[in-house]
């Protein structure tokens, strides 16, 4: 997998080694910089995925998973990825998230649409994400990046995008 550039953002994919050292919550030296409360659980949860993802059915491929880290100083702020290749209608599924120093600029929007654009361009059909109800923000985040709201059931809010053609 390669880095994805964004105009503030840089999405680092995650190896083995990285995502054993995000699971358990120590920088890989020697010069991992991580921003103030990164990575938090739901970035661990989101790497210990990943490593089950490469030993039951190996490298994902383009649809693994990411740091997000500052273009400019390389800090990084919040994790982004897929939970696995596409299912067999090509569709894939999307988490993300950021630490609290880093929200409310629309860096979530511009790292999420950079994966979307990602998984349209390595042949997706579409994306789905959801949503605590709860976690307004995330929903405005996948609206924002293009997704549409299609339904509330009752625990989680979901979002999906489809590309035709």
């Amino acid at each position: 997998m390669t880095t994805l550039p964004t105009a503030r953002l840089l999405l680092a994919p995650l190896d083995r080694a990285s995502a054993e050292h995000l699971a358990a919550g120590t920088p890989r030296p020697p010069d991992d910089r991580w921003g103030p409360g990164y990575p938090d659980a739901a970035d661990r949860a989101g790497a210990e995925r990943f490593l089950r993802l490469l030993a039951e059915g190996g490298d994902p491929g383009p649809f693994g998973a990411y740091e997000i880290r500052g273009r400019e100083d390389g800090v990084a702020i919040g994790g982004a990825g897929f939970h696995g290749p596409p299912d067999a209608a090509g569709r894939v599924t999307v988490g993300f998230g950021l630490i609290p120093a880093a929200r409310g600029r629309g860096l979530a929007v511009e790292a999420l649409r950079a994966l979307l654009d990602h998984a349209r361009s390595h042949g997706a059909r579409g994306v789905d994400g959801d949503t605590d109800r709860g976690n307004t923000a995330s929903g405005r985040v996948m609206a924002a990046a293009g997704m549409r709201f299609l339904r509330d059931d009752g625990r989680l809010r979901h979002y999906a995008v489809t590309w035709t053609g």
